[in-house]
């Protein structure tokens, strides 16, 4: 199984799938994590579509082993979403994508201008960077998550019942 998350930073993808990971092991891709490790090893300034190339690999080798993957990144354009489904079907792995909003536009603010990094050396996104960033609506069928109205348990919840129904042919 693969979980391909997106949505705007601040909108508690992280949380949720971190809660996933928790109560279903599965390896757990974070590209922010792995953009921030390619930008500390000194060779680039940029990480461009490496930040993406790398978890689509590592997930290709755990879903050829059987290991469940939780892809947590911003996803914003329909490239990246389409690769990842790519990769599932490559694999012969069903897969869920997941959206997650905030649509209160207040306690999304609240959400970014307030969280610390839990990466060490990681900078933040800013409230006008996360605004004014690029991101392509969701043109495939996927489960759409509000944290404004829904808590990050119930999330979770909602997506490992949709785990344990998905067919093997996703």
């Amino acid at each position: 199984m693969l979980i391909i998350f997106g949505g705007l930073p601040g909108s508690g993808k992280s949380t949720i799938a971190q809660l996933l990971v928790q109560r279903r092991p599965a390896a757990y891709l974070r590209v922010d994590a792995i953009e921030h490790a390619i930008l500390q090893s000194g060779g680039q300034k940029n990480v461009g579509p490496t930040g993406y190339m790398v978890p689509y690999e590592l997930a290709t080798s755990n879903l050829e082993l059987g290991v469940p993957v939780i892809a947590d990144s911003v996803n914003p354009l329909e490239i990246t979403r389409r690769t990842w489904r790519e990769v599932a079907i490559k694999t012969a792995s069903p897969f869920i994508e997941v959206e997650v909003v905030c649509s209160d536009r207040v306690e999304h603010k609240r959400r970014v201008v307030s969280r610390k990094s839990d990466i060490p050396g990681f900078k933040l996104p800013t409230w006008d960077s996360v605004v004014s960033r690029d991101y392509e609506p969701w043109q495939s069928m996927r489960l759409k998550i509000d944290t404004a109205l829904t808590r990050a348990d119930a999330a979770a919840e909602l997506i490992l019942k949709q785990w344990s129904v998905a067919p093997a042919n996703c």
